[in-house]
């Protein structure tokens, strides 16, 4: 049924998250509508720049339009940055945000396939001691610094926030195009050293929590390839996916039907229970449970 989940999965779920054995995977969602989607990105970009082809909102086809018509691989990233300039953070007071939700949460690491940085933000507000690190997935990424080259361990107290797609303040991490996220799939495959071990074993050894992803995004398709390994190795545990049904208007109830049967389906074999509906929608039920949960532990 859309929007639950059955009490055994929370039995599961709670626990490992006050073991901080659970890992949340950010998407575009979860900052919606405070920020804008890829689809809503690729539209002002489409209109901007008079883009000639029919699917104005695929982010990455629009980007790689850019990228090869103005013979730049960093003008359409600049083009993003300067869109993300004219809105504001999402409001972490409201009892339904989802990077608040998941702040209050003791998790020491949080993963984000989003390029801005309302996930630290919203752990700064909670007076915790977040670091934020960049997934270095490219040649000239290598010689960035990083916090686990000082034996940083993330803890409760002292997360990190992994941006695994990149973020505004290094543009040039940055997966955008469809020849980034084609690069970024065949580097972090055939490279197991462009993630710190401490995220590898967090893919492994920990319930994964997608948050924010639509089912055909880009974003969300090339993380979902990226982690079958690691799903595989760890089929023993149970993981979670909020999403939206990817349902068209004209569709009949017994198609809806079928077609969340599919999907079921398709990720019950990664052992992936889905939340069908919004984020804010999960992070509710999330923040309650959570709430009884902890107060009666």
């Amino acid at each position: 049924m859309q929007g639950s989940l059955s009490d055994i999965f929370w039995e599961v779920l709670l626990p490992r998250i006050k073991e901080g054995r659970c890992t949340p995977f950010l998407g575009a969602g979860a900052a919606s509508p405070a920020l804008p989607l890829g689809r809503d990105l690729a539209e002002q970009l489409s209109t901007k720049h008079s883009y000639p082809l029919g699917d104005r909102t695929d982010l990455p086809r629009v980007a790689q339009y850019l990228a090869v018509t103005r013979g730049d691989q960093m003008y359409p990233k600049e083009r993003v940055a300067d869109s993300f300039k004219r809105y504001a953070a999402p409001d972490f007071s409201a009892p339904d945000e989802p990077h608040s939700v998941l702040s209050r949460l003791p998790l020491p690491i949080y993963m984000t396939t989003n390029y801005d940085d309302s996930m630290i933000r919203a752990l700064k507000a909670q007076g915790r001691e977040a670091v934020r690190e960049t997934c270095r997935w490219k040649s000239d990424l290598k010689d960035l610094p990083s916090k686990f080259d000082d034996d940083y361990v993330p803890s409760a107290q002292r997360p990190v926030v992994f941006h695994l797609h990149g973020h505004l303040d290094e543009l040039k991490s940055m997966v955008l195009t469809e020849d980034d996220y084609l690069d970024f799939l065949v580097q972090i495959t055939t490279d197991q050293k462009i993630l710190p071990p401490r995220i590898r074993e967090a893919f492994a050894d920990s319930t994964l929590l997608f948050l924010g992803y639509g089912l055909t995004d880009w974003n969300f398709r090339v993380l979902f390839r990226t982690l079958v390994e690691y799903l595989q190795k760890s089929s023993r545990r149970r993981h979670m996916s909020v999403q939206l049904p990817p349902f068209t208007e004209d569709m009949t109830a017994e198609q809806k039907q079928s077609v969340q049967g599919y999907f079921d389906e398709y990720f019950k074999e990664l052992r992936i229970g889905v939340f069908w509906g919004t984020c804010r929608d999960f992070v509710c039920e999330l923040s309650r449970r959570w709430e009884a949960f902890n107060g009666s532990g």
